[in-house]
C-alpha cells in the first residue's frame, strides 16, 4: 500500500511505499494511477532508475513517444534534459545550439501539445542534479479554471488554439528551426478547454507552443492566451519542485503546465531523462498550413 501526501492544497502529491525499479503489482499500480488522476503531479523520492526501469514504469501509463530530430536524444524514447555532452560528459557551452534549444524549457508549456495526438503525461528522472538552482515549477490549469473571470472564461470556452513547436523556439531565438525541422512538426489545433474523462473536471490547454487562436486575428488571439497564462500561473496554482538525485516526477500534460528554472550551467552538472506517454488518438486534430 502506498502513502500519498499532498504538497499543495489543490494539486501535487508525494508518493511513498512503491519501488519503481521493480515491476509493480496491480493493486499498487491502481493506487498510483488513481493518485495521478486526483493530484496531477506525483513526486517519488529515492528511485534510482536506469533507462530500462524508467521505460518499464512509464509504459504502465501507455505507449511512449519517440523524440524528434531536434532533441539530443532523437530517435529514442527519451528527451534528454542536460547541460552535459553525451560523449565527453563536459558542460556544453551556453551558446551551443543544444543549450539554446533547451532555453525554451523555461517558458511555461505542456509537453507535446504541438503534436496531433497530445501527450498524456511526462516522467522526469533526476539522474544528476545541481546543488543549487535547476528547480522545476508546475502550474495546475485545472485548479485555475474555476477562478477564471467570467469575461475571460467566455473567450476560452469553445476556443481552439493553434500549437506550433517552432513558435516556442522562435520566442527564444527567432528563426531557430530550419525549414526541415519546421516541416517535421506542422501546426496543429487543440481545444483550449479539456475535460478529464475519469473525473469530469475541466482544465485549460495552452502554453508556449500555443501560437494563436483559430478564427481570430493573430495578435488578438495571443493577447487572450497571454491573459489566460498569467492567470493560471499565479502563485496559488503553482508547485515548485527542488530536485534530489533519484527523484522521479510524473505530471499530467492534459492539465498541468511546467517550466525549468535557471542554474549555473558552467559550474553545475544536470542530467535528467524524460519519458513522454502518448495520449488518446481520439483527441487528434488535423494539421494546419504553416503560419506566414
Amino acid at each position: 500500500m502506498i502513502t500519498v501526501t499532498r504538497l499543495t492544497p489543490g494539486f501535487a502529491a508525494r508518493v511513498e511505499g512503491a519501488d519503481l525499479t521493480r515491476p509493480l503489482g496491480e493493486a499498487t499500480w491502481g493506487e498510483i494511477r488513481a493518485a495521478f488522476e486526483e493530484h496531477s503531479v506525483l513526486v517519488f523520492h529515492d528511485q534510482p532508475l536506469d533507462d530500462e526501469s524508467q521505460m518499464a514504469f512509464s509504459r504502465r501509463f501507455g505507449p511512449l513517444e519517440v523524440s524528434g530530430s531536434v532533441n539530443p536524444a532523437a530517435g529514442t524514447h527519451f528527451a534528454r534534459q542536460s547541460n552535459l555532452d553525451v560523449k565527453t560528459g563536459a558542460p556544453i557551452p551556453a551558446d551551443d545550439r543544444r543549450m539554446v534549444y533547451q532555453r525554451a524549457n523555461m517558458l511555461w508549456h505542456t509537453d507535446s501539445s504541438f503534436k496531433p495526438v497530445p501527450s498524456l503525461c511526462s516522467l522526469l528522472s533526476g539522474r544528476i542534479v545541481p546543488s543549487e538552482g535547476g528547480d522545476t515549477e508546475f502550474a495546475s490549469t485545472r485548479c485555475a479554471y474555476p477562478t477564471l473571470p467570467d469575461a475571460l472564461r467566455g473567450k476560452v470556452e469553445g476556443a481552439v488554439a493553434v500549437h506550433n513547436f517552432a513558435w516556442s523556439r522562435d520566442q527564444v531565438q527567432p528563426g531557430f528551426f530550419t525549414d526541415k525541422e519546421r516541416a517535421e512538426y506542422p501546426p496543429v489545433c487543440h481545444p483550449m478547454v479539456r475535460v478529464n474523462p475519469v473525473n469530469g473536471r475541466k482544465s485549460l490547454f495552452l502554453g508556449a507552443h500555443a501560437s494563436h487562436l483559430e478564427g481570430k486575428p493573430v495578435e488578438e488571439g495571443r493577447a487572450i492566451l497571454k491573459a489566460v497564462l498569467e492567470h493560471v500561473t499565479r502563485p496559488e496554482f503553482r508547485y515548485r519542485h527542488r530536485w534530489r538525485e533519484g527523484d522521479l516526477v510524473v505530471w499530467d500534460n492534459r492539465c498541468v503546465l511546467h517550466r525549468a528554472t535557471p542554474f549555473d550551467t558552467d559550474r553545475q552538472r544536470r542530467f535528467m531523462q524524460r519519458t513522454t506517454v502518448a495520449g488518446d488518438p481520439a483527441e487528434a486534430r488535423v494539421s494546419l498550413p504553416p503560419i506566414v
